[in-house]
């Protein structure tokens, strides 16, 4: 991994004191506020206090009102509903979701969850079949479906109606389904694009219980699992899906479903939870169901009402992760020999793999390795039915999607956005692709973003880290994506002589600065080495804050990014 370049973020210092005199809070946390585009008092207020009142109306999406219509009509005659969604986090939750919203007053429902290796992303037209073979004529297409025009026109000729549920980008001519509920349609007017697909399938639950007079908070049982897809899907944790991830969060803290529970046991994952352990912790289990096996075995554990019956479907699913990294493990090094064997490897842009053996499921987990080995866009292609299929990640500055669309005539199909995508293509391109793709590479990514950058928010020393400071920095929570966990960074830091090296590069901290006798405990993950170059003397380090459960207590320790040495 190359080393980061530290950047301060660029703040308006100005907006900071105006926020400041109408708060009255330590100007660090206006600060903080500002990076986040909070300016005013209300929009303060707003991001302290968020509630599900701030929620918008779902019937100010496009197309909101005819899928409303259509499923009332499904309801009222019994017609049988196949509930569909990707085999990922973000679809299996939204069937689970679905399912179980509709199974409280209905009991004609189906789900079908594709199977990755043979059918692939999107919905297929094997789904179609079987949803003509088991009379269903109504299908919900749940995170994917947009692009779906070849299936949704085969159903439509069996006498098949489809709402779509999807939050990627449409291209070309919108499918042919009764409802194509998608904030990033052109012509939607709805104010917040970034959903998961699984918070458009809660949208689309909250529309139907408002058109029924349904009190809101009979929903509140949902939100777990939209918590579980927002941190899960790397949406912005900003405006709706950070309302949402909040009061999910709560819920799984406090009533979580069986299923989710039945999870957290297995792993002895401690509660309270944070999007951290949704994303490392139950985000991995879930996905595995769909990468080595079923993703049908996810959606049962999250249905799951008997406590020992979701104990054995998360057993099974922890068993199928344990085999997924074994596998996922393997790939990554041959990955990393094989691009560090070719000649002039150093020099290239871009990385593009291909081979045959690779396992389609664990391909986008390889890819995302080598990015964070590299610092470079990567592509890993297996072969899949004739062709070459592939799953792609950028860097920061590098938009993949615009890259592939300079390849799209190379390719049988693609999709996805700026930092993550998939393809396509004849086995007998993928040549010609590496070139045209390390071509991109070299016009757009330049010297400044070949190293990662490291972005500080605030320099402050280790003493500042009180009680009174934690509190204030939880109400930031939940964090992700354009909401970060903050980075600090404090200057002339030393080793107190406690800190000792780990297994596999970790690094065990214990900090203090030069003149205070107050330690502070710390982690550095893969930093061992760093750290011996640099604990001698004098050094700068950038952290960001985490509780950790010790003996049943909360302990605030440091996670850290990086060190460096000291100037001066």
């Amino acid at each position: 991994m190359k080393s980061p370049r530290w950047q301060l973020i660029p703040t308006d210092e100005a907006a900071v004191q105006a926020l400041r005199r109408v708060l009255g809070i330590d100007p660090l946390f206006c600060r903080l506020l500002v990076q986040r585009g909070v300016t005013t008092f209300d929009e303060a207020r707003a991001f302290f206090r968020p509630s599900l009142d701030d929620l918008h109306n779902p019937f100010l999406m496009k197309d909101m009102d005819a899928a409303v219509a259509r499923l009332d009509d499904a309801l009222r005659r019994k017609e049988r509903i196949l509930l569909y969604g990707d085999y990922d986090v973000d679809g299996t939750t939204s069937v689970a979701l679905m399912y179980a919203f509709l199974s409280g007053f209905y009991r004609n429902l189906d789900y079908y969850l594709p199977d990755r290796e043979k059918e692939g992303y999107g919905v297929s037209l094997a789904s179609v079949e079987y949803a003509r073979e088991t009379g269903a004529t109504l299908v919900i297409a749940m995170d994917c479906g947009i692009k779906a025009q070849e299936a949704i026109a085969r159903a439509k000729g069996y006498g098949i109606d489809y709402i779509v549920c999807d939050h990627h980008l449409p291209e070309g001519e919108l499918p042919g389904a009764v409802a194509n509920l998608d904030p990033k349609r052109a012509d939607c007017p709805y104010p917040f694009k970034e959903l998961s697909g699984c918070g458009i399938a809660f949208k689309l639950a909250q529309a139907l219980a408002m058109q029924h007079n349904t009190p809101p908070e009979e929903l509140d049982d949902l939100l777990d699992l939209v918590a579980v897809s927002t941190a899960c899907d790397i949406v912005p944790m900003t405006g709706e899906n950070r309302i949402l991830a909040r009061f999910g969060l709560h819920r799984l803290n406090h009533a979580p479903r069986t299923g989710l529970w039945a999870l957290m046991q297995r792993i002895n994952r401690p509660f309270p939870l944070d999007v951290a352990d949704l994303v490392f912790g139950l985000g991995p289990l879930i996905n595995a169901a769909g990468r080595l096996g079923d993703a049908r075995e996810a959606v049962r554990l999250m249905l799951s009402a008997d406590r020992n019956s979701a104990l054995d479907y998360a057993g099974a699913l922890v068993r199928r992760n344990k085999e997924r990294r074994e596998v996922d493990y393997a790939m990554a090094d041959e990955a990393r020999r094989r691009f560090t064997g070719t000649p002039g490897w150093e020099a290239r842009k871009s990385i593009v793999l291909f081979d045959p053996n690779w396992h389609k499921g664990i391909i986008g987990i390889a890819a995302s390795r080598m990015t964070e080995a590299f610092h470079k866009p990567s592509v890993i292609l297996t072969k899949s039915n004739d062709r070459a299929v592939g799953s792609a990640r950028s860097v920061p500055g590098f938009d993949l999607y615009a890259a592939l669309r300079d390849c799209e005539d190379l390719f049988f199909s693609y999709g996805g956005h700026a930092h993550a995508a998939g393809m396509q293509m004849p086995v007998d391109n993928v040549e010609a692709f590496a070139e045209r793709f390390e071509n991109i590479a070299n016009q757009h990514i330049t010297p400044e973003n070949e190293h990662p950058v490291l972005d500080i928010c605030a320099g402050i020393r280790l003493d500042d880290i009180t009680p009174k400071f934690w509190q204030m920095l939880r109400q930031f929570e939940p964090f992700g994506p354009h909401n970060r966990n903050p980075v600090f960074w404090a200057e002339g830091v030393v080793d107190t002589g406690h800190s000792r090296r780990l297994d596999n590069n970790h690094v065990r901290l214990s900090l203090r600065h030069t003149n205070s006798a107050m330690a502070f405990k710390g982690i550095g993950f893969g930093l061992a080495d760093v750290f011996e170059k640099v604990k001698d003397r004098p050094f700068d380090v950038a952290f960001n804050l985490k509780a950790e459960q010790w003996r049943g207590e909360a302990k605030l320790s440091l996670h850290v990014k990086d060190f460096r040495r000291s100037e001066g």
